[in-house]
């Protein structure tokens, strides 16, 4: 039976920070002093993995399934190392409080870390780290300093000897890139050993962290260089069918994502090693998993590489069964979350029944029909769900109800409150409903707990401007209402 529980949705980058973005330094332990005072089970945040201004800084695109994002690196902390002086990061820039500027931080942080670097002389603890994780941490390495030595060319623009692999070419390389490389296993380390530090300060206050898995990996990136063949690509290494979602109630054309796809046979044949691993590194990160679009890995939309839309394509079945009894055999208590929002076919709750998978349920879909069964509504919910108002993708709750929810949703809204609403407290009338549902966790965007608008929302999917930038300012996190968060959330069993 999972422990009935509450928590927060907030991203790592969007902490109070002094360096342009949110780190892993002490706005962060500050926060989880936070969550323990409001009496919260949860911090939930996005996939850690490095980001890149090529994809508007989503995490949800990287170029490595494996590795960290540099740009958390706490400098304070770095201080304290000694790897870095005081006085180096006492002369800032001038960053906007209220958002990331993700182009300035980068130049900034970046300065640092290579500074850091160059004081650093690797230990025995470095070195465990490297041997621990060199199955992707090698590949990784060399990769990004290629891409820094080819000025961020795609691997397949690389000489086709470095591209394919050549092994005495790639050994010949080493050596060149060898300074590159040990720079980026020693961002990695210092990412990993700042974040377990973290990590186990929230453990020990009884929070539990919750980590993302985007389902797919981008083209342009260390897992498809050094392991093409478990990707659908042609013989010059280029995919030839790429992910995506047919047409819906949301797009007449679909979605076309553009990632390559798996090559599920081949991925059998190896019992599934590179998604075993995958996973296992998540879970040496995080306590609990939430693998996004979930029904990929039941049944995937391939669409055509030369497509423009993804209307064109088809359904093909993934061998998930195969791959969650490896999973289950490998991790028996598996803390996987499924997001399974949207259409969801039979087949899918059948996995997620069968390997009793808790599936998500957001509040601001609930009230589009007039439809007391509808299943997003918290009277028809099982316990094994994670109930949320919102998640990154959607509009805040009061953005919603100001921008987005029509008269008859309104309507029914009130009508399942019992009661008029307004504006100004809407926020915590939806917080009170995911709250009192029986769903054993309710997660809460710290938006909607400090009643914030649209202005404030983290993603717009139709929009690739202006993402990923929300951070908490010091001074809305003074006005964080604890008492009243921590009294609500003992009130109903989740404290």
């Amino acid at each position: 039976m999972k422990l009935r529980r509450s928590g927060i949705l907030m991203h790592i980058t969007s902490l109070p920070a002094e360096y342009g973005i949110g780190d892993f330094g002490p706005k962060a332990y500050r926060f989880a002093d936070f969550l323990s005072q409001a009496k919260q089970g949860y911090w939930q945040i996005l996939p850690l993995n490095p980001t890149d201004p090529a994809y508007g800084n989503s995490p949800y695109h990287s170029i490595s399934a494996f590795a960290s994002n540099p740009l958390l690196i706490s400098p304070d902390l770095l201080v304290e190392d000694g790897l870095l002086n005081r006085s180096e990061i006492s002369s800032l820039p001038g960053f906007p409080e209220e958002k990331v500027n993700y182009n300035h931080a980068i130049g900034f942080k970046y300065n640092l870390l290579l500074r850091a670097f160059e004081s650093f002389v690797p230990d025995v603890e470095f070195n465990k780290f490297c041997s621990l994780n060199s199955s992707w941490l090698d590949d990784y390495a060399f990769f990004a300093a290629m891409k820094e030595k080819t000025g961020g060319k795609s691997w397949v623009e690389w000489d086709p000897p470095i591209r394919d692999r050549n092994p005495d070419v790639l050994k010949s390389l080493q050596e060149e890139l060898r300074p590159k490389i040990e720079k980026e296993k020693f961002l990695q380390y210092i990412c990993d050993r700042q974040w377990r530090a973290l990590k186990k300060y929230c453990n020990q206050r009884m929070i539990h962290i919750i980590g993302d898995i985007p389902i797919y990996v981008d083209y342009d990136s260390a897992d498809v260089w050094s392991s093409p063949e478990i990707f659908k690509l042609d013989k010059d290494k280029r995919p030839y069918v790429v992910a995506g979602v047919p047409p819906d109630y949301f797009s007449s054309t679909g979605q076309l994502w553009g990632n390559p796809l798996y090559q599920w046979d081949e991925l059998k044949k190896s019992d599934f090693d590179w998604w075993i691993n995958r996973i296992e590194r998540n879970f040496n990160l995080f306590d609990m998993v939430r693998i996004d679009h979930f029904r990929g890995l039941v049944g995937y939309w391939e669409v055509p590489a030369v497509e423009k839309t993804a209307v064109n394509g088809k359904w093909n079945e993934a061998p998930v069964w195969d791959l969650f009894k490896q999973l289950k055999k490998r991790f028996p208590s598996l803390p996987v979350i499924a997001e399974d929002l949207g259409t969801i076919t039979p087949d899918v709750r059948e996995v997620m029944h069968h390997f009793e998978l808790p599936g998500m349920k957001v509040l601001l879909f609930a009230f589009g029909d007039d439809d007391p069964t509808h299943p997003y509504l918290p009277h028809n919910y099982g316990e094994n769900f994670v109930v949320y108002t919102g998640t990154h993708d959607n509009n805040t709750v009061k953005g919603w109800i100001q921008n987005e929810a029509g008269f008859e949703e309104k309507k029914r809204l009130s009508r399942y409150l019992g009661k008029e609403f307004s504006e100004k407290d809407i926020h915590w009338d939806l917080i009170r409903l995911a709250m009192m549902s029986i769903a054993f966790a309710s997660i809460l965007p710290m938006q909607d707990i400090l009643g914030l608008g649209a202005e404030s929302r983290m993603n717009r999917p139709a929009s690739d401007k202006g993402n990923w930038e929300w951070k908490l300012t010091s001074e809305q996190q003074t006005r964080i209402p604890v008492d009243r968060l921590a009294g609500m959330t003992k009130t109903y069993g989740r404290a």
